[in-house]
């Protein structure tokens, strides 16, 4: 028996759609692509499915904000494209 509290886990997809709502637009693809190269939010394999923990997807989504600034200015610079 599962107990009623147990954290599901989510399918890519899903996991996408959730960051989505929450805020945090993100597409299926490219949760499989960070899951290849690394940088991506923690994930479990269930024979070849990736499955992902709400709490860790938003706990690594948030980790990706920057702080709170009134100009860009504030902001560090960016890396520049490689070319």
């Amino acid at each position: 028996m599962i107990p009623e509290q147990a954290e599901p886990l989510m399918t890519r997809k899903a996991t996408a759609l959730a960051l989505t709502g929450a805020g945090f637009p993100l597409a299926a693809a490219t949760l499989a692509t960070l899951a290849t190269r690394g940088g991506g939010p923690p994930f479990r394999r269930f024979g070849s499915r990736a499955l992902y923990r709400a709490d860790e997807v938003l706990d690594w989504a948030n980790s990706r904000l920057s702080k709170a600034v009134s100009s860009t200015s504030e902001l560090p610079s960016r890396k520049p494209l490689r070319q």
